[in-house]
């Protein structure tokens, strides 16, 4: 009996001793996670996702989590019989579209996952950019073909106050907010790209990670010819791929290049489609996906700090 005991406690106690330096590392650190992706459609995943995020709570940081809901939109959208637009791949939101992505968000998308996290205890409150000011937007309107387009209530950031945040923080609790928010000019309520959304609040939070759930392994070296990952890459060499990127990754890498040149350690593109993958990327060495971190200052020479390890 004994021996059999041991046989089987030993490899958990081992992989509880290889996440102690990230423990340490980690304890009492902001982390910033966008909710987004097949994460967000599969049960599995989605339920993985939520024991990931207490996970880390209950292991000393303080995640906080935004999302977004494409998809959800989208069907709803549909059902009311709303065509939905894309320009400059943005969605085209007509106030009345924008009562459907409001009432998506922050009444469906992000009380789910609320309930899914609070399965394990009182831990997440949910809120909108909207509450306590602490998104404010201006209208967008992109550039296409050297002009600037209408495309309705989709918004730019222009302020973040993270009071309410911070105080949910304090009081140990894990924020899930949905990435609309209200603009200080005309008082309407717009809807702000979720990427976008969490990297500003990574950089306002001072939070040490921002953390990108995608559908694929990270960023490719030379898509569509490989699938080698980057796993590792400066905010410079991110801002020279920039013009190369694919439309559904520039939004999440400029997201991460804003947040590396605002004061977050680490930014990193995670593939959401693998269960439990926050945990993997912040408590092991072989973390997955890719790790944008900030431009080493001029005068340190010498190699880059292996994948998982990034500037403490």
């Amino acid at each position: 009996m004994s021996t059999a005991r041991k046989h089987t406690a030993l490899p958990k106690a081992q992989i509880l001793i290889e996440a102690l330096p990230w423990l340490t590392r980690h304890h009492g650190r902001t982390v910033v996670i966008k909710f987004g992706g097949n994460a967000m459609i599969d049960e599995e995943l989605k339920a993985a996702f939520a024991q990931d995020v207490v996970f880390l709570r209950h292991a000393g940081l303080k995640p906080v989590v935004v999302h977004g809901g494409g998809p959800q939109i989208s069907a709803q959208l549909d059902k009311q019989g709303l065509v939905s637009e894309f320009k400059a791949g943005l969605r085209v939101t007509t106030p009345e579209a924008m009562d459907v992505v409001r009432m998506v968000l922050a009444g469906q998308v992000q009380r789910e996952l609320v309930g899914l996290l609070n399965q394990h205890g009182p831990l997440a409150v949910g809120m909108t950019g909207e509450d306590a000011h602490t998104i404010t937007a201006v209208q967008h309107r992109p550039t296409i073909d050297g002009e600037a387009v209408d495309i309705g209530r989709v918004g730019e950031i222009t302020a973040i106050d993270t009071g309410a945040i911070q105080a949910l923080l304090d009081d140990g609790r894990i924020p899930v907010i949905s990435s609309i928010a209200r603009s200080d000019d005309d008082h309407h309520v717009y809807n702000v790209n979720a990427d976008t959304a969490a990297a500003a609040l990574a950089a306002a939070l001072n939070a040490e990670t921002l953390m990108v759930l995608t559908d694929v392994e990270g960023l490719y070296e030379d898509w569509p010819h490989s699938d080698d990952v980057i796993s590792r890459l400066t905010a410079s060499q991110l801002e020279k791929l920039l013009p190369e990127l694919s439309s559904g990754m520039v939004p999440k890498m400029r997201g991460c290049l804003h947040a590396v040149r605002n004061g977050v350690q680490t930014a990193r593109v995670i593939d959401g489609r693998v269960q439990h993958s926050i945990l993997l990327e912040i408590f092991t060495d072989e973390g997955i996906g890719t790790m944008v971190v900030p431009d080493a200052p001029v005068h340190v020479h010498g190699t880059p700090t292996a994948h998982g390890q990034g500037a403490s």
